[in-house]
């Protein structure tokens, strides 16, 4: 029995900042393909995010890097088809943005053919986002932690510890704001700067590892379901502890979100 009918109306970028202002909760999870995507389509989820996380999970890559922009395309595409109601964002990968015209190219790609509302890039490129809203395109910045930048960041560590890279967080925060970005992804980085963050920004903010007070939280969906190849990350859950089954799992987690249960401290840096 499915919790959505064809006639669901399908969320909107506005809907996810009337979440935020109401106080209600955003949840959302990664999916790649038709058939988990309809699961958390029907779970309520409220974000689907086709992440390059896809290359860990599903590829079996030692990081995200590999994945391709037809990587991006084809899996997008994949979810689309079975979602009803869930916002769909799709990721920007490695090296796909680096020019305002390569990053228009691509990500009318994602929209045109994968079938996104809206792409996800990494890190503080106020221009690129601009010119990309600039054309009509929705785009979700990502700060924190950031997968395509492990080379260059040494590993996968917690962002922000410090106060000058926590006001730096901030300030790149701010100004992807202005630069038209309508939701922000915040990851690995310290509760307390992630609710400043997502008080002081009047867009959306996803926490994944920053904590309760950001207006959302997200997850890998193979971490929740304790499927995945690698060790889970402290930030996440195994939901199919005590679950029925996948739905139920993701059922959990969707109310868990709701509530505010999760994350607990103990997921919290």
């Amino acid at each position: 029995m499915t919790l959505y009918g064809e006639t669901t109306k399908m969320l909107t970028v506005s809907d996810l900042a009337a979440m935020k202002r109401a106080g209600e909760k955003i949840s959302c999870l990664t999916a790649y393909d038709a058939s988990f995507a309809a699961v958390l389509d029907n779970a309520g989820i409220d974000v689907l995010l086709v992440g390059d996380s896809l290359g860990m999970v599903v590829q079996g890559e030692a990081s995200t890097l590999p994945v391709t922009i037809d990587d991006m395309v084809y899996h997008g595409r994949c979810v689309a088809k079975t979602r009803r109601r869930a916002f769909l964002i799709v990721d920007l990968p490695f090296a796909s943005y680096a020019l305002p015209e390569q990053a228009l190219n691509n990500a009318a790609r994602l929209m045109r053919e994968g079938g996104a509302q809206m792409v996800k890039l990494e890190g503080a490129k106020p221009a690129i986002v601009a010119f990309l809203v600039e054309q009509g395109i929705p785009v979700c910045g990502h700060l924190g932690l950031l997968p395509q930048s492990v080379n260059r960041l040494g590993g996968y560590r917690v962002q922000g510890r410090d106060a000058d890279q926590a006001e730096r967080i901030l300030a790149d925060a701010e100004a992807l704001e202005q630069a038209g970005a309508g939701a922000l992804v915040l990851e690995c980085v310290p509760a307390e700067l992630a609710e400043r963050i997502s008080r002081r920004l009047a867009i959306p903010v996803i926490g994944i590892g920053a904590g309760a007070a950001c207006d959302g939280q997200v997850l890998v969906l193979y971490d929740m379901l304790d499927i995945g190849a690698g060790k889970r990350p402290r930030f996440s859950k195994n939901f199919m502890a005590g679950a029925a089954g996948i739905a139920d799992a993701v059922g959990r987690y969707h109310a868990a979100v709701k509530s505010g249960e999760f994350p607990g401290s103990e997921h919290t840096y």
